[in-house]
């Protein structure tokens, strides 16, 4: 199994920033793969961004410019620094693996205009 444990959510004020971070445990080998989802209240979970091992990034075109995802191989970490926050951004975040098929518990996300 693989944990992961999301943590970096909060209010923010319109225009501002945030970064999110998902720290991994358990089976590293499966920890390939990571991806940002993220879901708003009556809508669906829908991919944010995602990063393979190798570091190679997919960003969802809504966010394209504004967010970034990384990862710290070394601390088993993935991070997604949210800029230029806006209101439609509200929503819980979460963390997946991928090969592991597992999910963090999420952290919410709160931009005020």
């Amino acid at each position: 199994q693989v944990q992961l444990v999301e943590s970096g959510g909060g209010l923010v004020q319109a225009g501002g920033s945030l970064r999110l971070s998902c720290a991994a445990s358990g089976r590293i080998f499966e920890i390939k793969t990571m991806a940002w989802y993220r879901q708003a209240p009556g809508k669906e979970r829908e991919l944010v961004a995602r990063i393979t091992s190798d570091g190679r990034t997919n960003v969802a075109d809504s966010v394209k410019g504004r967010f970034t995802i990384s990862r710290d191989n070394a601390k088993n970490t993935v991070y997604l620094q949210m800029n230029i926050l806006q209101p439609e951004d509200t929503a819980v975040y979460y963390c997946y693996n991928l090969q592991s098929g597992s999910w963090g518990q999420g952290t919410q996300v709160t931009v005020s205009s």
